[in-house]
């Protein structure tokens, strides 16, 4: 056993009944994302962490980036993956959040999300401008990309009502409706390259949509989580340049009011098993303990902060 899982082990051993008081509270509830992209798979990858190390029954949900904020806000998830920008909107009581979270906490950074827009090589489209009177495939309300969808439109000067259509569903969902013509823009967020992405672009020329750096700029000034990222040339099949996109981080979240003692050995966990995230998300490798607990804008949990002050990272 490794001396993370030996001291992991200790902990909860030490927690006894604290944990829970009955075998029902004990269970743990980690909102991840949809069934296509990379936050259900590493859900998984972190419930075994929990088993394994820790001895305890964590069940893991699919979910979104503004869904699982409010199923941590509300109790219905004690873990949850979220992403910066709808957080951060969440804490300050921004839309869509009815008002400030008061028991969401910041665990740890581990990516950044690239917010894809695909098109295929034949529909003629090539900015958001271009969207007006098109159908467009988006994730279920409740996902952050959707979210996003909302603004690029709004910054282009359009609205879903401009669409001749608008579906929401899965990645998987939406790659079979571009790959039977019955959509003609596909968007996510996720990371480079996407699994869903390359299966279209298995069977469909594609293009990537890309946005001029003014455009990045507003999503920028309407929300500080926003960045300007780059998905190079040839991460696709097909794709000859670079694509400028905006982008967001990927980061943990947890109830506030979960025991100190079993996030500190989590925490201990998700450092020394890395390796198991970074063979499912690769935009993971070669990330510091510095850039995972970053100040976010987002309340660090206590035993997250303990993690790291024992780690040297400083607040």
């Amino acid at each position: 056993m490794k001396k993370s899982k030996l001291l992991a082990a200790t902990v909860v051993a030490g927690l006894g009944m604290g944990l829970a008081g009955t075998a029902d509270a004990q269970q743990l509830r980690f909102m991840t994302g949809p069934q296509g992209g990379s936050w259900y798979p590493l859900g998984g990858a972190i419930q075994n962490m929990a088993s394994e190390a820790l001895g305890a029954n964590m069940i893991v949900m699919p979910g979104g980036g503004v869904a699982n904020v409010q199923g941590v806000q509300n109790g219905d998830a004690d873990f949850g993956f979220g992403n910066s920008i709808s957080t951060v909107d969440a804490v300050n009581g921004r839309e869509p959040f009815e008002g400030p979270t008061d028991n969401v906490c910041n665990l740890a950074t581990l990516y950044p999300q690239y917010f894809q827009m695909v098109v295929t090589e034949d529909s003629g489209i090539t900015s958001p401008a271009d969207f007006e009177g098109r159908r467009l495939v988006t994730q279920p309300v409740g996902n952050t990309a959707e979210q996003v969808v909302r603004m690029v439109l709004d910054v282009a000067g359009l609205s879903y009502d401009d669409m001749r259509g608008v579906d929401y569903v899965s990645y998987s969902d939406g790659v079979a409706l571009l790959q039977d013509g019955n959509a003609d823009i596909f968007t996510l967020g996720t990371t480079v390259p996407a699994s869903s992405i390359m299966d279209l672009a298995n069977s469909r020329d594609i293009s990537l949509v890309t946005l001029e750096d003014d455009f990045v700029a507003e999503m920028i000034e309407r929300n500080p989580g926003f960045s300007k990222l780059t998905i190079p040339a040839e991460s696709y099949p097909g794709q000859d340049e670079d694509a400028t996109v905006a982008g967001y981080a990927t980061h943990l979240i947890v109830r506030c009011d979960v025991d100190e003692e079993l996030v500190y050995g989590l925490m201990n966990e998700i450092w020394e098993n890395r390796e198991d995230l970074e063979a499912i998300a690769g935009a993971m490798r070669g990330l510091t303990i510095e850039q995972m607990g970053a100040d976010n804008g987002v309340p660090m949990h206590a035993g997250a902060q303990r993690f790291y002050e024992e780690n040297g990272v400083t607040y």
